[in-house]
């Protein structure tokens, strides 16, 4: 039997960049909210054309981390709201069923598990859960770089009742044994699974690190899974970035590209993904809209 592969989207920043909207530090993706959001549609609507079942808002960069403090408090909530009704307009007008997903990002900052304050993170989810809430259909908490960051996006998603899909970070040093993916705070894929399922996610993915550690993320979350008689699903995102390129954290750089994950190299990952019990697949950064539409057009 042929299994139902879901089509997610690829990167929301890096796209924006590509087609010439505004895109700079410290703000990212957020800086077209501020100055060209209709730019953020034309995105939504590239990943709908190329045959996305779920996009992803563009919230991820409407944390104080990027655009400071003073600004999440006058504007947080306002470009967050306007994230949700760009992606939800986009799903609206799409010729095929479009699930809309409210994402929210590492509070802190991306791959700085060490920066983790559960308080903090919590007061800013629950900004971006408020604003989000009549526009998405699920909840996706992305790149989680440890257990207690996913642990704070549950708590701040109290009374909410979309479902919820977990993504993980892990650690992508090319010279770690590929058999032995792990979280970004070095905690074990298994346990990661384990408390995703306690917590009631019902897909638990794996985004923004390279292709090559996403194998044995797909193949350990599965096992876990199986064990724990767990019907969730698995998914995997992940980015293009060169080696190393990421390794200082966000907001320290433009993280160069990979040449091998041009659509045909980075469907052959996937398969790989497929195979091993993956169930949705998409991009994160650098991965675009001719990415997804060759996937589509593979699993579908």
């Amino acid at each position: 039997m042929t299994q139902h592969i879901k089509i997610l989207d690829g990167g929301m920043g890096r796209e924006l960049a590509r087609i010439g909207a505004p895109f700079r530090q410290p703000e990212w993706s957020a800086l077209a909210l501020y100055e060209a959001p209709q730019r953020v549609r034309e995105v939504h609507d590239s990943y709908v054309a190329a045959g996305a079942g779920t996009i992803t808002t563009n919230s991820y960069a409407v944390v104080p981390f990027h655009i400071g403090d003073a600004r999440f408090s006058a504007d947080g909530q306002r470009l967050a709201a306007l994230a949700g009704e760009l992606a939800r307009d986009a799903a609206n007008a799409a010729a095929h069923p479009v699930q809309v997903a409210g994402s929210l990002p590492p509070a802190l900052g991306s791959y700085r598990p060490d920066l983790f304050e559960a308080s903090r993170a919590l007061d800013i989810h629950r900004v971006l859960v408020a604003a989000q809430s009549p526009y998405v259909d699920i909840w996706l908490g992305e790149t989680i770089s440890s257990i207690a960051e996913a642990e704070a996006i549950h708590q701040a998603l109290s009374g909410h009742s979309q479902p919820l899909w977990l993504s993980f970070s892990l650690h992508d040093d090319p010279e770690q044994p590929k058999t032995a993916s792990t979280l970004r705070s070095g905690e074990s894929v298994s346990a990661a699974v384990t408390r995703a399922v306690e917590l009631g996610a019902e897909n638990i993915l794996f985004n923004c690190s390279h292709p090559e550690v996403m194998l044995s993320a797909v193949q350990q979350a599965v096992a876990t899974l199986q064990r724990l008689g767990s019907a969730a699903g698995v998914g995997v995102y992940a980015n293009a970035f060169e080696h190393g390129s990421n390794g200082g954290g966000a907001n320290e750089g433009l993280s160069g590209l990979r040449k091998d994950t041009h659509p045909e190299g980075y469907l052959h990952w996937a398969q790989e993904w497929v195979a091993a019990g993956a169930t949705l697949v998409g991009g994160c950064c650098g991965i675009g809209p001719e990415h997804i539409q060759r996937l589509a057009s593979a699993f579908k």
